[in-house]
Protein backbone atom coordinates (compact mmCIF):
# COMPACT_ATOMS: atom_id res chain seq x y z
CA UNK A 1 0.00 0.00 0.00
CA UNK A 2 2.82 2.57 0.85
CA UNK A 3 4.20 1.94 -2.33
CA UNK A 4 1.12 2.32 -4.54
CA UNK A 5 1.32 5.69 -1.94
CA UNK A 6 4.29 6.71 -3.01
CA UNK A 7 3.83 6.50 -6.37
CA UNK A 8 0.79 8.60 -6.91
CA UNK A 9 2.65 11.14 -5.06
CA UNK A 10 5.44 11.13 -7.21
CA UNK A 11 2.50 10.66 -10.12
CA UNK A 12 1.76 14.32 -8.63
CA UNK A 13 5.10 15.57 -8.77
CA UNK A 14 6.11 14.83 -12.21
CA UNK A 15 2.72 16.51 -13.36
CA UNK A 16 3.45 19.78 -11.34
CA UNK A 17 7.17 19.89 -12.24
CA UNK A 18 7.03 20.98 -16.09
CA UNK A 19 7.32 24.80 -16.42
CA UNK A 20 3.71 25.83 -17.26
CA UNK A 21 1.93 28.87 -16.01
CA UNK A 22 1.55 28.52 -12.58
CA UNK A 23 5.18 28.07 -12.01
CA UNK A 24 5.84 30.94 -14.01
CA UNK A 25 3.20 33.26 -11.72
CA UNK A 26 4.75 31.44 -8.24
CA UNK A 27 7.97 32.44 -10.01
CA UNK A 28 6.76 36.30 -10.05
CA UNK A 29 4.66 36.55 -7.19
CA UNK A 30 7.59 35.05 -4.97
CA UNK A 31 9.71 37.10 -5.85
CA UNK A 32 7.36 40.11 -5.07
CA UNK A 33 5.65 39.55 -2.30
CA UNK A 34 7.62 36.46 -0.56
CA UNK A 35 6.99 32.49 -0.10
CA UNK A 36 3.51 32.86 1.43
CA UNK A 37 2.31 34.61 -2.16
CA UNK A 38 4.12 32.30 -3.72
CA UNK A 39 2.45 28.71 -2.15
CA UNK A 40 -1.18 30.66 -1.91
CA UNK A 41 -0.58 31.01 -6.03
CA UNK A 42 0.18 26.81 -6.31
CA UNK A 43 -2.52 26.41 -3.57
CA UNK A 44 -5.07 27.77 -5.66
CA UNK A 45 -4.05 26.20 -8.18
CA UNK A 46 -4.33 22.80 -6.46
CA UNK A 47 -8.27 24.19 -5.35
CA UNK A 48 -8.77 24.07 -8.82
CA UNK A 49 -7.35 20.67 -9.38
CA UNK A 50 -9.71 19.70 -7.06
CA UNK A 51 -12.85 20.62 -8.51
CA UNK A 52 -11.25 18.62 -11.48
CA UNK A 53 -10.66 15.98 -9.84
CA UNK A 54 -14.61 15.46 -8.88
CA UNK A 55 -15.55 16.19 -12.41
CA UNK A 56 -13.83 12.99 -13.67
CA UNK A 57 -14.89 10.93 -10.75
CA UNK A 58 -18.13 11.97 -11.61
CA UNK A 59 -18.14 12.18 -15.30
CA UNK A 60 -19.27 15.77 -15.81
CA UNK A 61 -15.43 16.86 -17.08
CA UNK A 62 -16.50 15.48 -20.70
CA UNK A 63 -19.08 18.63 -20.80
CA UNK A 64 -16.01 20.96 -21.35
CA UNK A 65 -14.84 18.37 -24.04
CA UNK A 66 -17.82 20.92 -26.18
CA UNK A 67 -15.67 23.32 -28.69
CA UNK A 68 -17.45 26.32 -27.28
CA UNK A 69 -16.47 25.19 -23.83
CA UNK A 70 -12.66 24.81 -24.90
CA UNK A 71 -13.14 28.16 -27.19
CA UNK A 72 -14.23 30.04 -24.21
CA UNK A 73 -11.71 28.54 -21.75
CA UNK A 74 -8.84 29.22 -24.45
CA UNK A 75 -9.83 33.11 -24.68
CA UNK A 76 -10.18 33.41 -20.65
CA UNK A 77 -6.80 32.15 -19.70
CA UNK A 78 -5.38 34.38 -22.89
CA UNK A 79 -6.73 37.49 -20.99
CA UNK A 80 -5.76 35.85 -17.23
CA UNK A 81 -2.23 34.91 -18.39
CA UNK A 82 -1.64 37.69 -20.61
CA UNK A 83 -3.11 40.68 -17.51
CA UNK A 84 -0.67 39.02 -15.04
CA UNK A 85 2.52 38.96 -17.89
CA UNK A 86 2.24 42.70 -18.36
CA UNK A 87 1.71 43.43 -14.73
CA UNK A 88 4.44 41.50 -13.49
CA UNK A 89 6.76 43.42 -16.24
CA UNK A 90 5.17 46.57 -15.08
CA UNK A 91 5.92 46.01 -11.53
CA UNK A 92 9.29 44.83 -11.98
CA UNK A 93 11.12 47.90 -10.80
CA UNK A 94 8.57 47.93 -7.59
CA UNK A 95 9.41 44.27 -6.74
CA UNK A 96 12.85 44.84 -6.89
CA UNK A 97 12.38 48.11 -4.82
CA UNK A 98 10.22 46.42 -2.21
CA UNK A 99 11.63 42.99 -2.20
CA UNK A 100 11.15 42.86 1.38
CA UNK A 101 8.27 44.49 2.31
CA UNK A 102 5.40 41.84 0.32
CA UNK A 103 2.56 44.13 1.30
CA UNK A 104 -0.35 42.41 -0.43
CA UNK A 105 -3.41 41.07 -0.13
CA UNK A 106 -3.16 37.34 0.38
CA UNK A 107 -6.48 36.49 -1.62
CA UNK A 108 -5.15 38.01 -4.54
CA UNK A 109 -2.45 35.06 -4.80
CA UNK A 110 -4.93 32.36 -4.00
CA UNK A 111 -7.36 33.93 -6.38
CA UNK A 112 -4.52 34.50 -9.66
CA UNK A 113 -3.52 30.06 -8.68
CA UNK A 114 -6.74 29.43 -8.78
CA UNK A 115 -8.36 31.14 -12.14
CA UNK A 116 -4.99 30.25 -13.79
CA UNK A 117 -5.59 26.87 -13.31
CA UNK A 118 -9.29 26.54 -13.78
CA UNK A 119 -9.38 28.09 -16.87
CA UNK A 120 -6.45 26.57 -18.19
CA UNK A 121 -7.60 23.69 -20.45
CA UNK A 122 -4.08 21.72 -20.59
CA UNK A 123 -5.19 21.43 -17.51
CA UNK A 124 -8.63 20.07 -18.08
CA UNK A 125 -6.84 17.64 -21.15
CA UNK A 126 -4.28 16.81 -17.83
CA UNK A 127 -7.44 15.57 -15.56
CA UNK A 128 -9.78 14.24 -18.41
CA UNK A 129 -6.67 12.45 -20.48
CA UNK A 130 -4.07 11.01 -17.45
CA UNK A 131 -5.86 11.20 -14.30
CA UNK A 132 -8.93 9.35 -15.84
CA UNK A 133 -6.94 6.55 -17.28
CA UNK A 134 -5.22 6.74 -13.50
CA UNK A 135 -8.83 6.83 -11.64
CA UNK A 136 -10.58 4.06 -13.96
CA UNK A 137 -7.13 2.00 -13.07
CA UNK A 138 -7.76 2.27 -9.65
CA UNK A 139 -11.55 2.22 -9.28
CA UNK A 140 -10.75 -1.59 -10.84
CA UNK A 141 -8.03 -2.36 -8.55
CA UNK A 142 -9.15 -0.58 -5.26
CA UNK A 143 -12.07 0.15 -2.93
CA UNK A 144 -13.54 3.52 -2.85
CA UNK A 145 -11.72 4.62 0.63
CA UNK A 146 -8.52 3.55 -1.04
CA UNK A 147 -9.29 5.12 -4.82
CA UNK A 148 -9.58 8.68 -2.44
CA UNK A 149 -6.22 8.08 -0.44
CA UNK A 150 -4.50 7.89 -3.80
CA UNK A 151 -6.17 10.59 -5.23
CA UNK A 152 -5.31 12.27 -2.32
CA UNK A 153 -1.90 11.53 -3.06
CA UNK A 154 -1.44 12.60 -6.37
CA UNK A 155 -2.41 16.19 -4.83
CA UNK A 156 -0.25 16.02 -1.98
CA UNK A 157 2.91 15.27 -5.04
CA UNK A 158 1.81 18.73 -7.03
CA UNK A 159 1.27 20.48 -3.51
CA UNK A 160 4.72 19.35 -2.62
CA UNK A 161 6.27 20.99 -5.88
CA UNK A 162 4.45 24.01 -5.07
CA UNK A 163 6.40 24.58 -1.54
CA UNK A 164 9.47 23.70 -3.29
CA UNK A 165 8.69 26.63 -6.14
CA UNK A 166 7.53 29.18 -3.29
CA UNK A 167 11.00 28.38 -1.37
CA UNK A 168 13.06 28.93 -4.66
CA UNK A 169 11.51 31.89 -5.22
CA UNK A 170 11.95 33.25 -2.07
CA UNK A 171 15.40 32.30 -2.33
CA UNK A 172 15.76 34.35 -5.29
CA UNK A 173 14.04 36.96 -3.21
CA UNK A 174 16.61 37.10 -0.87
CA UNK A 175 19.66 36.51 -2.38
CA UNK A 176 19.64 38.27 -5.64
CA UNK A 177 19.84 42.17 -6.13
CA UNK A 178 17.48 44.32 -7.04
CA UNK A 179 18.39 44.71 -10.66
CA UNK A 180 18.64 41.14 -10.93
CA UNK A 181 15.14 40.84 -9.39
CA UNK A 182 13.41 43.09 -11.74
CA UNK A 183 14.76 40.90 -14.90
CA UNK A 184 13.22 38.03 -13.14
CA UNK A 185 10.14 39.55 -12.86
CA UNK A 186 10.31 40.76 -16.43
CA UNK A 187 10.95 37.19 -18.12
CA UNK A 188 8.44 35.83 -15.62
CA UNK A 189 6.04 38.43 -17.40
CA UNK A 190 7.31 37.60 -20.70
CA UNK A 191 6.37 33.66 -19.87
CA UNK A 192 3.16 33.83 -18.99
CA UNK A 193 2.38 36.50 -21.65
CA UNK A 194 4.17 34.06 -23.88
CA UNK A 195 1.40 31.04 -22.65
CA UNK A 196 -1.01 33.43 -23.04
CA UNK A 197 -0.34 34.09 -26.89
CA UNK A 198 -0.66 30.49 -26.80
CA UNK A 199 -3.87 30.10 -25.52
CA UNK A 200 -4.82 33.17 -28.22
CA UNK A 201 -3.59 31.45 -30.45
CA UNK A 202 -5.61 28.25 -29.85
CA UNK A 203 -8.83 30.28 -29.40
CA UNK A 204 -8.16 32.09 -32.79
CA UNK A 205 -7.65 28.46 -34.42
CA UNK A 206 -10.83 27.25 -32.89
CA UNK A 207 -12.87 30.16 -33.93
CA UNK A 208 -11.83 30.85 -37.68
CA UNK A 209 -9.84 27.98 -38.42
Amino acid sequence: MMNVLISHMLLGLSLAAPIGPINAAQMERGIRSGFLHAWLIGLGGVLADCIFMILVYFGVIHFLGIPFMQTFLWLFGFFVLTYMGFESIANAKKTAARAGSGKEAAVKSLAAGFFMSLFNPLSILFWLGIYGSVLADMVAKYEAREVLLYSAAVLGGIMLWDVFMALLASSFRRLLTPRLLAAISVASGLSLIGFGVYFGLEAYEALFG
